[in-house]
C-alpha cells in the first residue's frame, strides 16, 4: 500500500495559460517520467454509496469527506490502483493498493471479493466500507495529464485537460469506451500538491490565477447528466 498526505490547491485555467506555465516549468521543475508531448492518459472509475453520499458531501462542502476510485493509465494497462482520498479542509490523504487486471476487472463489475485476499489492511478496509455502505460503480473519467515535480517539499504540479467521461460503462479496460466531454477542451485543471510551503516561483505562478481557484472535482463533473438532468 502507498500512502501520501499533502495539501492541494486547484485552479481552472485557459489552454493558453497552460502552455505558458508549461514552458516555464519545463525549465525549472522535473518533468514526470511518464510525460509525453502533451501528457499521459489517466482513466478512473469512481464508486459511491447507494445514496450518493460522497457526491452529496462534496456538493455541500462537508469538511471531512472521501472518494474511492479505481485508476489505470489507459485500457492496455496490466494493473489498476484502488485509491481512497480523504479530505480534511485543504489537507488530503491518499492511500492506494495495486491490483491485477483480473481482480480490477471484477471490481469494475461491483464484485469486491478480491479485496478479501489482500495482504494489506487497506484492502480489507475498502472491502468492509464498500459493502457496508453499498458502494457501486458510478462513472468513469478520462483525461490527459502533464505533471512536474520539485524535490523540495515534494511539490507536484499537474495539468489535466481534454477531460471526458461516461456514466453508462464501468470497464476501465475497455478499448472502445464511448465517452463525452465533461469540460470545455480549451480549459485546463491545474493542481498544486505540496507539504507545508510553496517555493516562490510557484507562488508567483498562482498569483496569476488566484481568481480561478475552484472546488469542483472530476467526479462531480462526471455525474452531470444523472444528477442535474431529468429524463
Amino acid at each position: 500500500m502507498n500512502e501520501v498526505s499533502r495539501q492541494e490547491r486547484k485552479f481552472l485555467i485557459t489552454l493558453d495559460q497552460y502552455y505558458r506555465f508549461k514552458a516555464d516549468l519545463d525549465k525549472i521543475m522535473i518533468p514526470d517520467e511518464h510525460n509525453q508531448t502533451d501528457g499521459y492518459s489517466i482513466r478512473s472509475l469512481y464508486y459511491d454509496s447507494i445514496d450518493d453520499r460522497d457526491f452529496e458531501e462534496k456538493e455541500e462542502g462537508i469538511e471531512l469527506r472521501r472518494k474511492i476510485r479505481l485508476r489505470n493509465y489507459g485500457p492496455d494497462t496490466p494493473f489498476a490502483l484502488l485509491e481512497m482520498k480523504q479530505k480534511e479542509g485543504s489537507n488530503q490523504k491518499k492511500r492506494s493498493l495495486r491490483l491485477s487486471k483480473e481482480d480490477a476487472s471484477l471490481l469494475c463489475k461491483g464484485i469486491y471479493s478480491p479485496l478479501l485476499t489482500s495482504d494489506e489492511k487497506f484492502g480489507l478496509e475498502c472491502y468492509a466500507l464498500m459493502n457496508m455502505h453499498c458502494y457501486r460503480p458510478k462513472a468513469i473519467v478520462e483525461y490527459k495529464r502533464q505533471a512536474y515535480i520539485a524535490k523540495e517539499n515534494r511539490i507536484r504540479v499537474t495539468f489535466d485537460h481534454h477531460i471526458i467521461g461516461t456514466e453508462s460503462n464501468y470497464d476501465v479496460f475497455d478499448a472502445d469506451l464511448q465517452q463525452f466531454p465533461l469540460l470545455d477542451p480549451y480549459l485546463v485543471v491545474m493542481e498544486v500538491k505540496y507539504n507545508g510551503f510553496l517555493l516562490s516561483y510557484i507562488k508567483d505562478m498562482l498569483r496569476q490565477c488566484d481568481r480561478s481557484e475552484l472546488s469542483v472535482g472530476k467526479y462531480a463533473l462526471s455525474r452531470t447528466l444523472s444528477k442535474h438532468f431529468n429524463f
